[in-house]
């Protein structure tokens, strides 16, 4: 009886480059320049790309028109699989749910401001409609990846366009922006979608509390553009935001009012100042399991299966640096490949992590389009034909 060998594949599992190619691309690019068989997962942590990656592992882009961040309409995409499809190129779903994937960057994101930010007024109520369209498809879960956020509003926006009424002292209701809920003074959910049935999954390596000096205006306001002034205006209404639903509704995240406010339960579980507190809204309106994001997407996209006969895996992302180190999408990968005991390396536009910091976080190499041209400008325009001349250099040195 004749015996074939197997043959073994390359998984090539990257994460976008920002601002040149997206997670798709990246791992187009890898494999035409290994020349080996491979299998292609580009991957995502959550954040901004999330839907682009997922769209490219079989799911479906589903487009509609959504409130932006300054409250004008934009057109924003969530990702979509129907019930007892694959959950990714495996071909063998552990759990084949009716499952949308919803990036809140897409609606609410920091690229939604034509004309700069907006700290006080941006709102993520199109996240909310991206969720209430999902609702009405038939989602049985929904994933939401947070990251990238235009606002800083608890995820007040969100829970309104579920039906959350926020409401001042003469019972109207809120407008946007974080700075409103200052005035908030009763949350009336009577006309609340009803989201019985359908699993929530926040994909968030973020940890921060709501309020407090780690908290989502604190931290995460100055990136929006936030004035210490706006930060102080932003953490009172946050404060008020997470009083109010506690005394209304009985939610865990009571404040008490000092010099330095605090909070428990649901302000301050880990995660809950995620996207400028839209982790706090997905917690306590949307009952969700926060869950690290590069973890919970790779499971999703069934990385388990396909790594298993691999004899080599390539993550990357366009900058290999201490922000990787943080639960980005090449540690996530390293670490479940290693499970499986397989050895990964890692393409980058530019590394500066040493190779002992690499060796820690499972990644025996990392090859930069740096090495192969020093000027930034030209790695950006030409990082698609540097990538294939980096996957060749892979291919000579480890296949």
């Amino acid at each position: 009886m004749q015996e074939f060998a197997v043959v073994q594949h390359v998984l090539v599992a990257p994460d976008k480059f920002k601002g040149s190619l997206t997670a798709a691309e990246v791992a187009s690019r890898v494999s035409a320049g290994l020349r080996v068989p491979t299998v292609e997962l580009p991957v995502a942590d959550g954040g901004d790309g999330t839907v682009d990656a997922v769209v490219a592992c079989g799911f479906t882009r589903v487009t509609v028109e959504v409130t932006g961040p300054t409250g004008l309409p934009v057109a924003a995409s969530y990702a979509w699989r129907p019930a007892g499809l694959p959950a990714g190129p495996s071909g063998s779903p552990t759990d084949s749910r009716a499952t949308a994937v919803v990036e809140l960057a897409e609606a609410s994101g920091l690229r939604r401001l034509p004309g700069g930010h907006e700290p006080l007024t941006a709102t993520s109520r199109g996240t909310g409609e991206l969720i209430a369209d999902a609702v009405r498809r038939g989602a049985q879960r929904i994933v939401l990846g947070l990251g990238g956020s235009a606002s800083t509003d608890g995820g007040a926006g969100m829970a309104q366009a579920l039906g959350a009424r926020l409401l001042d002292a003469d019972g109207d209701d809120l407008g946007h922006g974080g700075a409103e809920l200052r005035r908030l003074e009763r949350i009336d959910l009577t006309g609340f979608t009803d989201l019985s049935g359908v699993e929530f999954v926040v994909a968030s390596d973020v940890d921060n509390p709501l309020l407090g000096p780690h908290g989502a205006a604190a931290v995460y306001g100055p990136q929006k553009g936030a004035t210490p002034e706006d930060v102080r205006v932003l953490e009172a209404a946050l404060s008020r935001f997470a009083a109010v639903a506690t005394q209304t509704h009985g939610l865990l995240g009571a404040v008490e009012h000092d010099d330095t406010p605090r909070a428990m339960g649901v302000a301050g579980a880990p995660g809950a100042g995620a996207a400028g507190g839209v982790g706090f809204a997905a917690l306590a309106f949307l009952h969700a399991e926060i869950r690290p994001g590069i973890d919970y997407l790779l499971d999703l996209l069934g990385f388990g299966d396909l790594v298993k006969d691999a004899r080599l895996v390539i993550t990357g992302e366009g900058s290999l640096d201490e922000q990787t180190l943080r639960g980005k999408a090449p540690v996530g990968v390293a670490q479940a490949a290693a499970k499986a005991g397989v050895p990964v390396v890692a393409v980058c536009g530019r590394r500066s992590l040493s190779d002992a910091e690499l060796a820690t976080a499972g990644i025996e190499a990392a090859y930069a389009l740096t090495d192969l041209e020093p000027d930034p400008d030209r790695c950006m325009a030409e990082a698609g034909a540097l990538l294939e001349r980096l996957a060749a250099r892979i291919a000579a040195d480890r296949l």
